[in-house]
């Protein structure tokens, strides 16, 4: 029985490594895809006249492609260059970077157990399954450890490395906002109400945003917030100010506060 064969889908990007190049268009092979057969034919590659291939691509260049055609008897992928936007190549590319980060890390991991060749698929299936990609699996293991793992009875061991490996190849980039409070209280144990106050400006629940605050010498307090974006983390500086704010008052102080850069 012959193998099944995947195909791209119309309209999916791909990318290509240039084989050939002849008069009336390019053959490339499919990165993604075992080493598929496609062809760009020259109408494909510019919205103006193409005088000379050679100018657009060269032999073993990899290029982000559409696929326009496919072929399903013949096993043949029709491809163009012109409706690929910049955009979309940007993203493409990004994405590919992405799934051979991931690949490195499992191989690590991989290798680190000497796992068979069946245990490897077995966990990257459930991995995909549970995030949708590799890379988001790991992206998520090294963003929130391996509590995200529990659901889908991995070995511990495997969980364990895999929350090791990811934590030291993928770091999650971060972003700060800052500002400066002011607070006063002028009660007997004023202290201890603008202590308890900032202690729960630090508690406060924000998914993905780490809130600090420092004193910078009385009644100025420097609160600092650092998250993946900047929407996070603003989002965050405005539920700890406000609950700052809240809080002294209820308890007969004062507040104030000037948000930095």
């Amino acid at each position: 029985m012959e193998a099944t064969v995947h195909l791209p889908e119309e309209g999916e990007l791909v990318l290509a490594t240039v084989r050939s190049i002849t008069p009336h268009g390019v053959y490339v092979t499919l990165d993604e895809y075992g080493e598929m057969n496609g062809f760009l034919h020259i109408s494909e590659i510019s919205t103006g006249w193409v005088k000379s291939i050679e100018k657009y691509v060269r032999l073993g260049q990899k290029i982000v492609l559409k696929v326009i055609r496919v072929s399903k008897q013949r096993k043949e992928i029709d491809l163009s260059l012109r409706h690929v936007t910049g955009e979309e190549r940007r993203e493409k590319l990004i994405e590919i970077k992405k799934a051979e980060k991931a690949d490195g890390v499992m191989k690590l991991v991989e290798s680190k157990l000497n796992l068979s060749e069946e245990a490897r698929m077995k966990y990257r299936e459930l991995l995909i399954e549970e995030f949708g990609a590799l890379y988001d699996a790991v992206e998520e293991v090294s963003r929130k450890g391996i509590k995200v793992l529990q659901k889908l009875n991995l070995p511990q061991d495997y969980a364990s490395t895999l929350e090791t490996i990811a934590k030291e190849k993928v770091i999650i980039p971060t972003v700060e906002v800052h500002g400066i409070i002011e607070l006063k209280s002028d009660s007997s144990d004023g202290i201890e109400k603008i202590k308890s106050t900032l202690s729960e400006a630090e508690n406060v629940k924000s998914s993905g945003a780490k809130i600090n605050i420092r004193y910078l010498g009385a009644p100025r307090y420097r609160i600092e917030v650092k998250a993946e974006n900047y929407k996070i983390a603003e989002k965050a500086l405005e539920l700890a100010t406000q609950k700052v704010k809240e809080s002294i008052e209820k308890k007969g102080g004062s507040f104030s506060f000037k948000k930095e850069g």
